[in-house]
């Protein structure tokens, strides 16, 4: 058999015999058009108009992706912005690299050309700057290490005022001059009541007395000052008004709150057993995050249901802190003199605890030799401190939701108030909850270090220390000019030939004309000794002419 191109072709039984396939059939192209033509004994010759419909009909052609893609075109502005910017970042790379650093005056050398005890003054200087900028760095890491302290936290007072109010109730209905029974004589309460009761939890931080004590002292002291400044920086005060202090709210201090119903789901009328809220968190799926919406900030917490009957409820607040806090074991808690911690506090805690009672090692002060509490604590004799975190895990565990009960109150004592038992309408009851409060600190280190004055002292610190180098540095170039003069005066004849030598040897080396090492006239004896002994026997020399000859048989081949 032969193709349309009159070349021979196997017939069927030659070739292998074809699998059948499963699932949709494979689309055609022209090898398997011509396959199929060939076994099926087809006599007709395929001609290049079914090669050609057949390669069109693949489907259309997709252009390939440019390689720019997804890149905007830089116009010829922004480009030429751009090459002006990478030329001042390399000019600003380079005068900091030119800058001198030095500092530092040879008293061995100055002491005795300058006039006067300058150069000794200014050495003391010197080692006073050091002493000042040691203290200073130690007074930074223990401002930032007691930021991070236990004992720098403060806890303040969450007052939550828990109360309800009810309509539509069987006995407000009745007061209203409806009935509200059924033809049994009972009321019916179901999907279509109108017996609801709405519950309101509002919290407040409270003030801190101690606080507001110191306040008031540092009020009634510099009040005079204050009255006195306020007259002369008037205008100053009008630009710079003063912004109220706001207080952290009820939803900052929680994630989430849950109110559980104490009856079952399927006696309530609307068939809630459960309340939940949970704060908004910023993601790149939530795009419409607002800090300070109604949703992620707010002091009152409201929520309306059915019912017609007093119902016991749980109100669960799961705490919101940056690092978490744990519920320690008793043995931690009685070492720590604390009963809630999170991880580091409690490993700081451990540290602190060891340093107090000495129990250190001297040669390896991470070792800890441990003591009664810490044995009960371990279960060992010694302990190696990079390893107290993995043994403080089992004495750690999750601290459960702060838990607050409250009865929904829907009878009229309660809702209208009586006066017999002294008791308002809906009379709230009022819990008073912990909670941490930020490090005051930060607050104000982050106004010290933001303030145009220290920026502005600090840049004129830097610019007097470079003033200072530069001083420095002229001084060096000063005294190397007095020593060039000095020796031309004390021998001019063989200072001159050694500062000819000298500057040729340099000359040599910028031309690439220098050979071992600098122009040497290899006239020594050196040079001319030889022997094992000699420079021509040492292993330097050997080795040399050893790459040297290997070099030059490898060019050879």
């Amino acid at each position: 058999m032969q193709n349309y191109r009159s070349f021979p072709q196997a017939s069927a039984a030659q070739r292998s015999p074809t699998q059948a396939r499963r699932g949709p059939a494979a689309p055609t192209t022209c090898a398997t058009t011509i396959l199929n033509m060939s076994t099926t004994g087809h006599k007709r010759k395929i001609s290049f108009a079914d090669i050609e419909r057949t390669y069109r009909a693949a489907g259309p052609m997709v252009p390939p992706p440019h390689a720019n893609q997804g890149q905007p075109t830089l116009t010829p502005a922004q480009i030429q912005a751009q090459r002006l910017e990478d030329v001042r970042r390399a000019d600003a790379a380079r005068r900091i690299s030119r800058k001198p650093t030095d500092r530092d005056l040879p008293s061995d050398e100055l002491s005795d050309v300058v006039v006067g005890d300058g150069v000794e003054r200014y050495n003391k200087l010197r080692e006073a700057e050091k002493r000042l900028d040691g203290l200073m760095m130690r007074k930074r890491l223990d401002v930032s290490d007691n930021l991070q302290r236990r004992y720098t936290r403060r806890e303040g007072v969450m007052r939550l005022w828990i109360s309800n109010t009810a309509e539509g109730q069987p006995w407000q209905v009745m007061e209203e001059g409806g009935s509200g029974m059924g033809e049994d004589g009972t009321f019916e309460i179901g999907e279509n009541s109108q017996a609801t009761f709405r519950v309101k939890i509002e919290g407040r931080l409270l003030d801190d007395p101690t606080e507001q004590e110191m306040q008031a002292d540092g009020e009634k002291e510099t009040q005079q000052a204050e009255l006195t400044k306020e007259r002369e920086d008037e205008t100053d005060k009008a630009d710079q008004p003063k912004k109220p202090e706001q207080k952290p709210r009820f939803s900052h201090f929680f994630k989430a709150i849950t109110i559980d119903f104490s009856r079952n789901p399927q006696l309530q009328p609307d068939g809630y057993s459960a309340i939940e809220w949970q704060k908004p968190t910023p993601s790149p799926q939530n795009t419409s995050y607002d800090p300070n919406s109604s949703e992620v900030s707010f002091d009152t917490l409201e929520f309306e249901r059915k019912s017609d009957e007093n119902i016991n409820v749980t109100i669960n607040l799961m705490r919101d802190e940056k690092n978490e806090r744990f519920k320690l074991s008793p043995l931690l808690a009685e070492i720590l003199d604390t009963e809630e911690e999170d991880r580091a506090g409690a490993v700081q805690g451990i540290w602190e605890y060891c340093r107090a009672q000495g129990l250190q090692e001297d040669e390896d002060r991470r070792g800890i030799v441990c003591d009664d509490n810490l044995k009960r604590l371990f279960n060992q004799e010694r302990v190696y401190f990079p390893y107290v975190p993995d043994l403080l895990h089992p004495h750690l565990q999750t601290l459960p939701p702060i838990q607050l009960k409250y009865t929904i109150r829907v009878d009229k004592d309660y809702i209208r108030g009586s006066s017999d038992a002294a008791l308002s309408a809906s009379a709230p009851t009022i819990y008073d909850v912990r909670v941490p409060l930020a490090n005051p600190l930060v607050a104000q280190l982050t106004r010290f270090h933001t303030s145009k004055s220290h920026l502005t002292t600090l840049q004129q610190i830097v610019q007097t220390d470079d003033d200072l180098a530069l001083l420095v540095q002229k001084i060096h170039h000063t005294n190397a000019k007095r020593k060039f003069y000095d020796n031309l005066a004390k021998d001019p004849t063989n200072f001159v030939k050694r500062w000819v030598s000298s500057q040729q040897r340099d000359l040599e080396v910028i031309l690439a004309e220098a050979t071992r090492g600098g122009g040497e006239d290899a006239g020594g004896e050196e040079w001319r000794r030889g022997g094992m002994e000699g420079v021509w026997g040492s292993d330097v020399a050997r080795e040399s002419v050893g790459l040297w000859l290997a070099r030059n048989g490898s060019k050879a081949h």
